[in-house]
């Protein structure tokens, strides 16, 4: 069941509505909007919450990733993203995957700290931690509150390497450290790139940064020195898997070393977000859009299974699949992202004692 809106489309988010937590019995919602200017208000505003974590290296335990460990600073993502994965997270915290997913964003504080303790730990055994494997640790808030920066600063003096994933060309005030880091092979950036069609761009992840601005920001990585890739992440049939040429090229001519790409799919309470958004501003094309999508999952939007999720299967995706290998063997012929160098690291004194 979903929480009404009245239907009155709401401006720069990608959520549309609230869902239902599937966790609670009562929810809200705006039933009709005259009169309520308050209620409008809230709903375009984002809200701060800060959160003291109890731990912040997640084991990751899926055969579909290249990583093992993730660090989340942030959990809900004000880019607003409507087919994000990541939504149904927030359920756990007592929100809404909608429009909360995008509007409560939770700060783990403490994240640097709980950060030193776990590499101080015994059980520590060196390994590249991506940042973010959840929701994006360069999300606007992380201009003013610096928590992404005071992990990598941890991450820098144990000589730790980290694995980078963003949508924000924000990364770009922390190169410093990056460049740093990467110079002892202990960095790399992905940075995921969907189109380079701003109209489409502007309604699919509405606070994210511009393509453009992705690009000249895995530019100025490159030429400092830092590993960059570009993930294709999620080619949406029938709305940007036309785009994968010419992001492919984009990323190659600033600099990118590889490229990567998944398929998108909708699980839980994603799939009613996602229909919303996609009948609020492609009602022409959106029946052609759901079809093709269960076409990729064996008839359904949602999709948990290992090696099918992020491909897909059938024709479709064999289409996809053949484009961007054969793009990726055009643009990015001999490159190659290093592994990065898990021998360097080290624990640093941490008080007096530990000079004896």
């Amino acid at each position: 069941m979903r929480m009404a809106t009245d239907g009155k489309p709401v401006k720069g988010r990608g959520a549309q509505e609230q869902v239902r937590n599937r966790f609670q019995q009562h929810s809200y919602g705006v039933v009709h909007w005259e009169g309520i200017d308050e209620l409008d208000e809230e709903v375009g505003a984002t809200r701060y919450v800060v959160e003291t974590a109890r731990s912040i290296v997640n084991e990751v335990n899926s055969p579909d990733l290249s990583f093992k460990w993730s660090m989340n600073p942030y959990q809900g993502c004000e880019h607003g993203c409507a087919y994000c994965y990541a939504r149904p997270t927030h359920e756990y915290w007592g929100y809404s995957a909608g429009l909360d997913f995008e509007r409560v964003i939770l700060m783990k504080s403490n994240a640097p700290e709980l950060l030193e303790a776990r590499l101080r730990s015994r059980s520590w055994v060196p390994d590249t931690i991506m940042l973010s494997g959840n929701t994006d640790c360069y999300q606007p808030v992380e201009r003013k509150e610096g928590i992404t920066r005071r992990l990598l600063e941890v991450l820098h003096r144990f000589r730790n390497p980290v694995g980078i994933i963003t949508k924000n060309a924000l990364v770009l005030r922390d190169l410093d450290i990056l460049r740093e880091m990467a110079a002892e092979g202990l960095a790399h950036v992905a940075i995921s790139i969907t189109t380079l069609d701003e109209d489409l761009r502007r309604v699919m992840e509405p606070r994210t940064s511009t393509a453009a601005h992705r690009l000249r920001a895995m530019e100025t990585l490159s030429h400092a020195g830092v590993p960059t890739m570009v993930m294709v992440a999620p080619v949406i049939p029938g709305l940007n898997d036309k785009d994968i040429p010419a992001v492919l090229k984009a990323a190659a001519d600033a600099g990118a070393r590889a490229a990567g790409y998944t398929v998108v799919r909708t699980n839980g309470t994603v799939a009613p977000v996602f229909e919303r958004w996609l009948r609020t501003h492609y009602p022409d094309r959106a029946d052609k859009v759901l079809m093709q999508i269960r076409e990729l999952h064996g008839g359904q939007v949602e999709d948990t299974k290992s090696g099918r999720r992020m491909r897909g299967e059938g024709a479709h995706a064999g289409s996809i699949n053949r484009l961007f290998k054969v793009m990726r063997s055009r643009y990015f012929q001999g490159r190659s992202l290093t592994t990065l160098d898990t021998m360097r690291f080290r624990v640093p004194p941490s008080g007096q004692l530990d000079l004896f």
